[in-house]
């Protein structure tokens, strides 16, 4: 599997549902042991599969993203967040979801490429360089 754009965070990005600008909507990471029920049908945030928040200092639906805001380069519009540090966890992830903090709108689906593990320490999430090639979100001339 690889990352995950789901249709309604398509549309609803088109219909002005998102705002990426510092200051705009909030975000929250959720972190899940199987992205089995994710599909570009995805929609919305959801408790299925999310890492058990039973005794490992993971609370259920995440944590909240640092927005760095939305910059253009080369033609290329892009989104750049804070690196996400679940601290003093013991958890097993594949992957995570993006979703707006309070509606739970999914925006991205993310794939770990396997099991990510954390004994004791921290879960940090560690985003790409923000810029045209690399940031976790682009938009641009294809």
């Amino acid at each position: 599997m690889a990352n995950i754009v789901p249709d309604s965070f398509k549309t609803d990005l088109l219909g002005g549902v998102f705002d990426f600008d510092s200051g705009g909507s909030s975000f929250k990471l959720a972190l899940y042991t199987s992205l089995a029920g994710f599909s570009t049908a995805t929609t919305a945030y959801t408790t299925t599969n999310e890492v058990s928040s039973s005794g490992t200092n993971y609370t259920a639906g995440g944590n909240a993203l640092t927005n760095n805001g939305v910059a253009v380069s080369s033609n290329v519009a892009y989104v750049d967040f804070a690196d996400l540090t679940f601290s003093s966890v013991t958890l097993t992830a594949v992957g995570a979801l993006i979703y707006k903090d309070t509606s739970n709108e999914a925006v991205l689906v993310l794939d770990f490429g396997g099991s990510k593990t954390a004994t004791n320490g921290d879960f940090v999430i560690q985003f790409p360089t923000a810029d045209s090639s690399n940031a976790i979100i682009r938009l641009g001339d294809a």
